[in-house]
């Protein structure tokens, strides 16, 4: 059916789109329909008055087509075809499935714009064609049947079923064809012989080589097929096989021989020399891999061969003989590319956590790491590992797949971040491999208390220090960062006699000082033990606390005090001493006594001043005063001795007594040892006699006072005078004095007899325990001190007498 002749239909498809603003009409129609057809009746589809669209402007655009292909009658509201439209034209792309031409109908008057879009469809309005319409081929009468030759194939620009489907030749008795259907769909055709050739009977045959395509009605295209019958060389070039195999391993150097072609031609002489060449079939890409020498028909590698990216190549060859009317065989060559380990394996880390929490559970996922290879077998099988000693594990969920997890808790103090190096090794031989390093931080927590260096700290401070001084720096580390490390120190309180360690101490809650509140006197407080805490600013806090002990050290703050001899203050003590005391015998004993300790409290005795030097001797440790001669009638009777007791303290503290003695003269002598009673002694001597004459003064005396009070009793009482003492009462209390001021022992044990000290205003004299097989004579203490007695366990509290 003619063209011109065809009834064309339009198919309207009619879609509207209303918004605001824009409508779109679609129509479809097919392509190369003639002049003048009729598209649609626009002024109906877009609701137009025909009567009114004559006397408004009407404009059609087309985009991207400087062409009038359409146009609209304003008569009849007609749009109509004004020039035919080529779909291969419009739409050159043969892998598009619709061809659609955009177009806006632009009214004035008002002013009114339509979008219209026109679909053109394919029709089967080309025919296929060959390259070359006439082909011509030389066959040599002795071509052998099964002898195949390249034809060219045609092309057809229509697109889908309207393409080329198939080739047909003319009758021949000699020849035929057979078609190949190459990757992209290609048909090629080959004409093979059927029927050996004679050139006497048949020089020149004629064929005709039809190519027909899909469309309905069906279009076709011929080629004129020239063969030329030679009559000489009628042996063709003939390959050892028709197909050869060859592997090659990839990456083979350039210039390596890949194999080497032999065909051979049964003719001699120009006949019988052969030409190697790639036929048609040969793709390019294989070409640019492979060289083939044209003389000796070795193939050698040019370009690069690579596994990954082919796998097999395919070569057509062919061997043309030199004769005036060539001759040519024909052979395939397929390389089989052998693939070697010459790709890295590849690491992908994915949902990767850069940051962490250092007490992340253990088992928590870090990263998703994928990895893969482009080699095959055993180059091309993954393993990962981690070749370090880290807290981490690769969990292996598939074959190119890993989880990075934690394997052991991690913290932070230790290791703030780790460098994770993954390794990828294939299987090849050798075996490539290749790392990727991944670092992760830790985000600190407050899971460390604060620390201080020691559990107890002994802090010595002088005694009278200042207010406010500054004792002791207790610092404690947090090894957290930020706000779990910030510390706060503050003392645990707690409470000594009514006394909390807040009024005492202070301590800088940013740093650590701790500062002395007021002056300590040692020997009033002589240590303190309380606790200072240490707490971090972490949510929730950590703290640790320190046991702290203050010794306060003593000072030679106090001067020794002189309780015996006593006497009021600043006044002179006064003494009297028989003449007729012997060598040796005790005199007085200075006592003193120091409140400070140790060294502070150490005191000897020296004469500051004596009348004579050569009568009286000090023991400079226990101040005993003692008789270094008799005395004689040159010696003046009255004695002035000045004793100081000086401490051990730096610089040394001192006290002072001043002793005047008066020597009387009586029949007692004094007693050179009053510790010991001699063994063996005269009952007749001086001083028993006196003894058993005072003994029986003093028993007449209370038998004489016991009368008398008994006569009293029975009278009124009446006033009476006091006798005044009696020189043998003098002598006897001044002995009396003597001894009671005295503790005397033949024993060195009373070395340290007295040892005072201070108790709440009290003087206590400490008495060690008497040896055994001693015998010692303890007197009390001298009225003239003001002091009493009273015994415990441990010592005698000297106490003042009431008056």
């Amino acid at each position: 059916m003619r063209r011109e002749k065809r009834c064309f239909s339009a198919v309207f498809v009619f879609c509207t789109l209303w918004s605001s603003t824009l409508s779109v009409t679609r129509y479809s129609i097919p392509e190369e329909m003639e002049r003048g057809s009729v598209v649609a009746n626009l002024a109906a589809d877009l609701g137009l008055e025909v009567g009114v669209l004559a006397h408004r402007e009407v404009k059609l655009e087309m985009f991207q087509e400087s062409n009038k292909y359409l146009d609209v009658n304003k008569k009849t509201g007609e749009l109509y075809i004004v020039e035919k439209m080529d779909r291969e034209y419009l739409c050159p792309s043969k892998t598009a499935t619709t061809c659609f031409v955009k177009l806006d109908v632009i009214i004035e008057s008002p002013l009114r714009i339509f979008n219209i879009e026109l679909e053109i469809k394919d029709i089967n309005d080309n025919a296929p064609h060959f390259r070359r319409d006439r082909v011509e081929l030389d066959v040599s009468e002795s071509a052998t049947p099964g002898e195949r030759f390249s034809l060219p194939n045609a092309v057809d620009p229509d697109g889908g079923i309207n393409t080329v489907k198939m080739y047909k030749l003319s009758e021949s008795e000699h020849f035929t064809i057979e078609i190949q259907t190459g990757s992209d769909g290609t048909k090629y055709v080959d004409m093979v012989l059927t029927k050996a050739l004679d050139r006497e009977e048949h020089a020149v045959h004629h064929l005709i080589l039809t190519a027909v395509d899909g469309g309905v009605p069906a279009r076709s295209g011929t080629a004129n097929i020239i063969v030329r019958v030679l009559d000489t060389n009628d042996n063709a070039p003939r390959f050892d096989h028709p197909v050869y195999s060859v592997n090659m391993t990839e990456n083979s150097p350039i210039r390596t021989l890949v194999m080497k072609l032999n065909a051979t031609d049964l003719d001699e002489g120009p006949n019988a020399e052969i030409k190697y060449s790639f036929t048609l079939y040969t793709s390019e890409k294989t070409q640019d891999v492979f060289a083939l020498n044209p003389n000796t028909g070795e193939i050698t590698v040019k370009g690069t061969i690579d596994y990954e990216d082919m796998k097999f190549y395919e070569m057509h060859v062919e061997a043309k003989d030199k004769g005036q009317h060539p001759l040519l065989g024909q052979c395939k060559v397929v390389v089989r590319v052998t693939d070697m380990n010459d790709n890295y394996p590849d690491i992908t880390v994915k949902s990767y956590k850069s940051t962490v929490n250092e007490n992340i559970p253990v088992g928590t996922v870090i990263a998703i790491v994928g990895i893969s290879d482009r080699d095959t077998g055993d180059n091309g099988k993954v393993s990962l590992s981690i070749n370090q000693n880290l807290p981490f594990v690769l969990n292996k969920s598939s074959d190119v797949v890993y989880e990075l997890k934690v394997s052991e808790p991690l913290d932070r103090e230790q290791v703030p971040e780790y460098d994770i190096t993954l390794v990828v090794t294939d299987g090849g031989s050798p075996p490539l491999s290749d790392n990727e390093t991944i670092t992760l931080h830790l985000l600190d927590v407050n899971d460390n208390g604060p620390l201080f260096p020691q559990s107890f700290y002994t802090i010595p401070v002088m005694e009278n220090n200042a207010p406010g001084a500054l004792l002791s720096s207790l610092t404690a580390f947090d090894p957290d960062l930020h706000e779990n490390q910030y510390l706060v120190y503050f003392i645990i309180e707690k409470e000594i006699v009514n006394t909390s360690m807040s009024m005492l101490f202070s301590i800088n809650p940013e740093n650590g000082n701790l500062y002395a509140l007021k002056t300590f006197d040692y020997e009033i407080e002589k240590e303190f033990l309380f606790h200072i805490e240490a707490r971090d600013s972490g949510v929730p806090p950590l703290s640790s606390n320190v046991t702290v002990h203050i010794i306060i050290v003593d000072q030679n703050d106090n001067p020794p005090v002189i309780v015996s001899p006593w006497r009021a203050h600043g006044s002179v003590v006064e003494e009297k001493i028989p003449r007729s005391t012997d060598k040796g015998s005790l005199v007085s004993k200075v006592i003193a006594i120091d409140t400070d300790s140790v060294q502070n409290s150490r005191i000897t005795y020296q004469f500051l001043q004596v009348t004579d030097a050569t009568l009286f001797s000090l023991d400079q440790y226990n101040g005993e005063i003692r008789t270094m001669r008799m005395f004689s009638y040159r010696d003046p009777r009255h004695q002035r001795l000045v004793v100081i007791a000086k401490d051990n303290g730096d610089p040394a503290l001192s006290a002072t007594v001043t002793i005047k003695l008066s020597t009387v003269e009586t029949a007692v002598k004094a007693y050179s040892d009053m510790t010991e009673v001699p063994l063996e002694y005269d009952i007749f001597s001086d001083l028993n006699l006196y003894l058993v004459i005072g003994l029986g003064s003093v028993s007449f005396l209370l038998l004489i006072t016991i009368l008398v009070t008994c006569v009293l009793k029975c009278q009124k009482p009446m006033p009476s005078k006091a006798a005044p003492p009696s020189r043998n009462s003098v002598i006897s209390e001044r002995n009396s004095t003597i001894a009671d001021s005295t503790l005397v022992s033949n024993d060195a044990y009373w070395y340290s007899l007295f040892l005072a000290e201070t108790r709440k205003g009290k003087l206590v004299v400490r008495q060690p325990v008497p040896k055994a097989g001693s015998r010692y004579i303890v007197s009390s203490l001298p009225r003239s001190t003001g002091l009493t007695e009273t015994s415990d366990s441990a010592a005698s509290t000297l106490q003042p007498r009431a008056q």
